[in-house]
C-alpha cells in the first residue's frame, strides 16, 4: 500500500514538473519572438519613414553633398558632416580607450593579485555604470576648461573632450573583453613560450597579445559600436554645428545628437525636416549592425581557433 502511494504521489510531481517545464518552455519562446518581433518594428518603422524622406530627397545628395542644413531656409541634405562628426569623435575615444584598457587587461590578466583584481575590477563597473549624461556635463564642465589651459583656441564645444570621455566610458568594455580574450588563451602557449627562454614580457607581447587578437579585435569594434551610438556625450560637450571637418578642437555635430536635437525641438511631425531623423537613424542602425556582425564573426573565429 505504501509503495503504491508513493508511486502515486512520484506520478504527480512528475506530472506538475512536466506542466511546469512545458509552461517555461512556452513562456521563454515568447520572450524570444517579442525580442525578434520588436526589433522588426523598429527596422520596419525606421525603413519606411526613411523611404518617404528619399522619395522628397535625392539619395545621391544624401550620401554626396558636403552640407546638412535640413532645419535652415538653404536646405541641403548632405549627411557627411554628421557622419565625419561620429567618427571622430569615435576614433578620439578608440584612441584612448584601446591602449589603457588593453594594459589594464593584460595587468589583470598576468601580473594582478588577487586582492588587487578584488579592487579594479569594482572600479571599472562603476565606470561602465555612472550615466551618460553625467558624462556629459563632465566633458563640457570640467574638462574643456582644463584643456583649454593647454590649448587656447579650443573651441567651448568641441570633438576632442567629447571623444576623450567617451573614450573613458568605453575603457571597461575594452578591458573586460580583452581579459576575457587573454584568458581564453591556452595555457600550453604561454608554457610553450616560457620553455623557450621568453621573459614573462616577451611571452605577453610575441605570443599571448597575438593569440587574442581575435577576441581583442571584437571587443574594440563592440566598443567602437557604443561610441558611434552615444548620445548625451556628444550633444552636451561636442555641440550642434554639422560642419564638415577632422579638426578635434572644432564644434561638430554627430548623428546621434541631430536625432536629439530634432526629436527635443520645435520641428512639427510629418514635415520633411522631421523625416531626416528617420534617414539619419536607418544609416546609424546599418552602421552599428555592421560593426556588430563584424564583432560577431571574429569572436566566433577565434573561439573555434582554440576549441
Amino acid at each position: 500500500m505504501p509503495d503504491k502511494q508513493n508511486s502515486s504521489l512520484f506520478k504527480k510531481a512528475a506530472s506538475r514538473a512536466k506542466l511546469v517545464d512545458v509552461f517555461m518552455r512556452c513562456l521563454l519562446f515568447l520572450c524570444g519572438c517579442a525580442s525578434i518581433v520588436i526589433t522588426l518594428g523598429i527596422v520596419l518603422v525606421l525603413m519606411l519613414e526613411a523611404f518617404a524622406f528619399f522619395q522628397e530627397v535625392s539619395i545621391v545628395e544624401f550620401f554626396t553633398s558636403t552640407q546638412w542644413t535640413p532645419l535652415f531656409a538653404d536646405k541641403n541634405f548632405g549627411i557627411a558632416p554628421l557622419v565625419f562628426g561620429t567618427l571622430l569623435t569615435s576614433f578620439i575615444a578608440i584612441l584612448l580607450a584601446l591602449p589603457i584598457g588593453l594594459l589594464i587587461a593584460i595587468y589583470l590578466s598576468e601580473y594582478a593579485s588577487e586582492s588587487s583584481r578584488k579592487i579594479i575590477k569594482p572600479i571599472m563597473e562603476v565606470l561602465a555604470g555612472i550615466p551618460t549624461i553625467v558624462y556629459g556635463f563632465f566633458a563640457l564642465f570640467t574638462l574643456t576648461p582644463f584643456l583649454q589651459i593647454f590649448i587656447p583656441n579650443l573651441s567651448g564645444f568641441n570633438a576632442l573632450s567629447a571623444g576623450l570621455v567617451m573614450g573613458l566610458m568605453i575603457l571597461p568594455m575594452v578591458a573586460s573583453l580583452s581579459e576575457d580574450a587573454l584568458y581564453a588563451v591556452p595555457v600550453a602557449l604561454k608554457e610553450g613560450a616560457y620553455a623557450m627562454g621568453a621573459s614573462r614580457l616577451q611571452m605577453i607581447f610575441h605570443v599571448l597579445v597575438p593569440a587574442a587578437l581575435g577576441g581583442i579585435t571584437a571587443a574594440v569594434i563592440l566598443a567602437v559600436s557604443r561610441a558611434v551610438g552615444e548620445t548625451m556625450i556628444v550633444a552636451i560637450a561636442a555641440g550642434q554645428q554639422a560642419s564638415l571637418t577632422l579638426n578635434p578642437l572644432e564644434p561638430i555635430q554627430t548623428m546621434t545628437a541631430y536625432i536629439v536635437q530634432v526629436s527635443l525641438g520645435d520641428t512639427p511631425h510629418g514635415t520633411l525636416e522631421y523625416k531626416t531623423i528617420f534617414a539619419v537613424g536607418t544609416l546609424l542602425f546599418f552602421i552599428t549592425l555592421a560593426l556588430n556582425l563584424i564583432s560577431l564573426y571574429l569572436r566566433n573565429r577565434f573561439k573555434r581557433a582554440y576549441t
